[in-house]
């Protein structure tokens, strides 16, 4: 059972209300088991937390043992730092819940809640927090990185709408971290990723949102410079209500798209819009999209805001190979564009995909040292995910995204959004990411972990005395 044996594992056992999951247990394949399959580490025991008080004596544990310790939320990172071999994970997913205040108009959420959970309870109310764009997603994580999806330019990032996080720190205290008390903890954790503390439960502030307009629009590949060139002055200059991030891709082979089109390379834009942007108004603000080129497809349709939530969650479950990398940008240059069409016509499978998701509107009122967030002047946060159900593709995939970020990344603002860092990508990415928040971020880490426990993540390590 690597480092922990099995008299450990049963005072471990002793200490917690939930269970303690170890090789010899018939769930732990179904525990090491995350979003990426190309991801297989082997811990030496899952300590699955139902409340505070199995937080707080997991920490303990790993603290004073000295064993590896890494935090499962939703378990979406894609280079997989929610596992850790031959230590010790501590499981959030039983601490999954939701409670909306109306009367404050704002949520609390257990830190094993997934995106969906938070969507499907502020929904009920007309309400929703601007997060990501498929419900699987864990809260904690995307949050904790800053979060970005469709109502960026609406209502910012997630963390700007985060009010408060109640986290247990390395020494195992339990503190409420606000702009009241703990504000550097507060400001590290917004964008700072998971090197603090474990964050049991944030508080968010709700925003009116129920019905919203989505849509997907897709052109032929061949047409991608002409879409993309389009695209980069067409939706900085659209109303905040209205988003649209915007991808290459294989059409997928399902409804709402017909079938002569299914499977075919393409470039598109998934819209999503708010407010009173609906119906004609709707079509009338995105008639637009005839102008670059004749769509292959266009649809628009009134959605409640969880069903576009959960409109990708089928395309892409969990279990499949994946491999990424990002890169923030501040303009689409020519060259990018070049790079982007050059990608997109030789897509390796079905699911690989390139994503731009615009963080500009609301998450440009905040500066750059309001929050860890760093790139508050970013247009587009991108993604490239090299993507396949089959595990002899995974190197294929693995290529075509490492050759299309290296080719792309000359045209970016240097940094990246933390959780589209890839594995292996190095200190000097996650600095680069920080910009100059990252001596603040050293500081407050020495702060509160000197001892670097919390390192099973995009790690920044404490500040020297």
């Amino acid at each position: 059972m690597g480092t922990i044996d099995e008299a450990a594992v049963g005072n471990l056992r002793e200490a917690l209300r939930g269970p303690v999951i170890t090789p010899r247990d018939p769930g732990y394949d179904e525990a090491r088991t995350i979003y990426n399959a190309m991801i297989d580490r082997r811990p030496a025991a899952f300590a699955r937390c139902v409340d505070v008080a199995d937080v707080r004596a997991t920490v303990a544990f790993a603290r004073d043992r000295g064993d590896d310790l890494a935090v499962f939320g939703g378990g979406h990172s894609g280079p997989g730092l929610c596992l850790v071999d031959d230590g010790l994970v501590l499981d959030l997913t039983p601490m999954r819940w939701v409670r909306v205040d109306p009367e404050s108009d704002t949520v609390q959420v257990g830190g094993g809640s997934r995106l969906g959970d938070l969507d499907h309870a502020a929904h009920d109310f007309g309400r929703a927090v601007p997060s990501g764009i498929m419900s699987t997603t864990g809260v904690g994580g995307l949050t904790l990185g800053g979060g970005h999806g469709h109502l960026t330019r609406r209502y910012g990032l997630t963390i700007d709408s985060l009010l408060s996080a109640d986290v247990v720190l390395a020494d195992g205290s339990y503190v409420t971290a606000s702009e009241e008390n703990h504000p550097d903890l507060f400001w590290a954790l917004r964008g700072g990723g998971g090197n603090f503390g474990v964050v049991t439960s944030f508080t968010f502030r709700l925003h009116p949102v129920g019905t919203v307009g989505a849509g997907v629009t897709v052109w032929p590949v061949d047409r991608t410079p002409e879409v993309l060139s389009w695209y980069r002055e067409f939706l900085p200059a659209a109303p905040e209500e209205l988003n649209g991030f915007f991808a290459v891709l294989a059409v997928p082979p399902g409804p709402p798209f017909p079938e002569p089109l299914h499977g075919q390379k393409a470039c598109g834009v998934v819209w999503c819009c708010t407010g009173d942007l609906h119906g004609d108004r709707l079509e009338e603000v995105l008639a637009a999209v005839y102008e670059p080129a004749p769509p292959a497809f266009h649809f628009t349709t009134p959605m409640p805001y969880p069903g576009l939530q959960t409109m990708f969650d089928t395309l892409i479950p969990a279990g499949l190979q994946w491999y990424w990398r990002g890169d923030f940008f501040d303009a689409i240059s020519d060259g990018a564009v070049d790079v982007h069409h050059k990608y997109a016509e030789n897509l390796p499978t079905a699911l690989s995909t390139m994503h731009l998701y615009p963080v500009d509107g609301a998450a440009h009122r905040v500066g750059p040292g309001d929050t860890a967030w760093a790139y508050r002047d970013a247009l587009w946060s991108g993604v490239i995910g090299g993507i396949d159900p089959d595990p002899a593709n995974a190197e294929l995939v693995r290529e075509w995204c490492v050759g299309y970020w290296s080719d792309l990344h000359p045209h970016s603002m240097g940094g990246s959004y933390v959780n589209f860092i890839g594995e292996q990508e190095g200190t000097d990415r996650v600095r680069a990411t920080y910009r100059g928040n990252y001596d603040r971020l050293a500081a407050v880490k020495r702060a509160y972990d000197p001892d670097n426990l919390f390192h099973a993540n995009q790690n920044i390590p404490p500040a020297p005395d």
